[in-house]
């Protein structure tokens, strides 16, 4: 089932000091950056294109503003509510209030 891989897209993966990266022989070895196979677990999730948390968190810390550079918010999102209710709470004289998303 395996489609392929690709090579993690963390800055700073092949760095990190463990034995998967370890490569070449005895006098020329490097740290290499991880190899990830496609399959059908890591299909349309970050984990396709980073090996770890840290790694994704690595590349976003570096790239964020360039990201938010290409896909600017200049307005606000907003999604419509029923009226706030106020429900008493079956433990004393205070009330929960219910939010519930407007289905359009």
């Amino acid at each position: 089932m395996s489609e392929g891989h690709n090579w993690c897209h963390g800055p700073n993966c092949h760095k990190s000091k463990t034995l998967d990266r370890v490569r070449g022989v005895k006098g020329q070895k490097v740290l290499r950056t991880r190899k990830i196979a496609q399959n059908s677990w890591n299909a349309n999730n970050l984990f396709s294109h980073f090996c770890s948390q840290g790694c994704w968190n690595d590349f976003a810390y570096a790239h964020w503003e360039e990201f938010i550079g290409l896909y600017p918010r200049t307005e606000p999102l907003e999604t419509p509510i029923e009226d706030l209710k106020k429900v008493k709470s079956e433990w004393g004289n205070y009330y929960n209030t219910e939010i519930e998303v407007r289905q359009s």
